[in-house]
C-alpha cells in the first residue's frame, strides 16, 4: 500500500504556520527540520511516532513543492524514517533510495519546453495586464518560481492572474504568503502515478492542503485535507475528509487516519 502526503502545512509546520493557525502546546512539539542551526519546522511527538510506525508497515511517499535541497533539510528522513521514494519540486523530481531519477527529470524538462511559455514571457504578459506583485521573487531549480508576498492580492485579481497563467501553460497556487507559478507539465499526480506503476502498488490514501496537491489527491482512494487548507476553500474539489483540527493538530489527525485505514486493510 502507498500512503502519499504533502508535508508543509499538512504534516509539518513552520513556526509561522503554528502561530498563524493556532497555538499548540510547544512542549509536545518535535523539531523535524534544521536551517542555519535553527529549528524551523515541527510535528507533534505523536505525529512523529505514528509516521514512523506507518512508514515501517507500508510505502510512505512524501510529496512536496519544496526543491530537493529544501527537502533534504528534513533530517528525520535520513535517520529516523528512511524513505524509498520522495517527490520534490512539485513532481518535477523523484528521489529513489537517496538518488535523483534523471530519466524522470529529463522527461519533465522536455514536456515543459513543449507545453509552456517561458517564465520571461509569462511575467511580461502579467505585467502587460497590469499585475504587479508586492514581494520577493524566488527561483526553484530553474523549474518554477514564486513570490513571498508582503500583501495578498484580492480574490478577483487571483482569478485573473490564474487565467493569464493558464493561457500560457502555467498554474498558480497561493500557500500562506507564497504565490507559486508552476508549468503545467510539473505535476505531483504524474510523479506519484509513475511510482505506483513502477512498484505495482495502489495508492490507498493521500493528504494535502493546497490546489497543487489535488493533482495527486484526485487519484487516491482516500483523501484527507486539513481544515485550514487552501483546498477547503476552493470549488471543484470534493469527496475528501476534512480534519476536525486546524494547524499542527491536523497533521497528527491525518497520520492517525492513515494508520486506521492500514489496519482496516489488513
Amino acid at each position: 500500500m502507498i500512503f502519499a502526503s504533502d508535508l508543509d502545512r499538512t504534516l509539518v509546520y513552520s513556526k509561522r504556520a503554528i502561530e498563524e493557525l493556532g497555538e499548540f502546546d510547544k512542549t509536545a512539539l518535535r523539531p523535524v527540520e534544521k536551517k542555519d542551526n535553527d529549528w524551523v519546522a515541527f510535528m507533534t511527538d505523536q505525529s512523529f511516532l505514528a509516521l514512523k510506525e506507518l512508514s515501517q508497515a507500508c510505502l510512505f511517499v512524501p510529496v512536496t513543492t519544496r526543491t530537493t535541497e529544501q527537502f533534504n533539510r528534513f533530517f528525520i528522513f535520513k535517520k529516523d524514517i528512511p524513505l524509498k521514494y520522495a517527490i520534490t519540486s512539485n513532481g518535477a523530481n523523484i528521489i529513489y533510495e537517496g538518488e535523483m531519477m534523471e530519466e524522470w527529470s529529463s522527461h519533465i524538462f522536455n514536456r515543459m519546453n513543449a507545453e509552456s511559455a517561458s517564465q520571461t514571457e509569462l511575467l511580461a504578459n502579467l505585467k502587460r495586464e497590469g499585475f504587479q506583485f508586492d514581494g520577493q521573487i524566488k527561483q526553484a531549480e530553474n523549474l518554477f518560481f514564486y513570490y513571498i508576498l508582503n500583501s495578498l492580492p484580492p480574490a478577483l485579481d487571483r482569478k485573473a492572474i490564474n487565467d493569464v497563467a493558464v493561457s500560457f501553460g502555467w498554474k498558480i497556487s497561493l500557500q500562506g504568503r507564497k504565490l507559486y507559478f508552476i508549468p503545467r507539465a510539473i505535476s505531483k499526480g504524474d510523479a506519484l502515478e509513475f511510482i505506483s506503476k513502477r512498484e505495482g502498488i495502489e495508492v490507498i490514501a493521500g493528504a494535502g492542503d493546497s490546489v497543487l496537491d489535488w493533482d495527486f489527491l484526485k487519484n487516491c482512494q482516500n483523501r484527507f485535507v486539513p481544515a485550514h487548507g487552501e483546498l477547503a476553500r476552493v470549488s471543484g474539489t470534493s469527496n475528501y475528509t476534512l480534519t476536525n483540527n486546524h494547524g499542527v493538530g491536523a497533521g497528527e489527525e491525518i497520520i492517525q487516519q492513515f494508520l486506521q485505514l492500514m489496519q482496516l486493510r489488513v
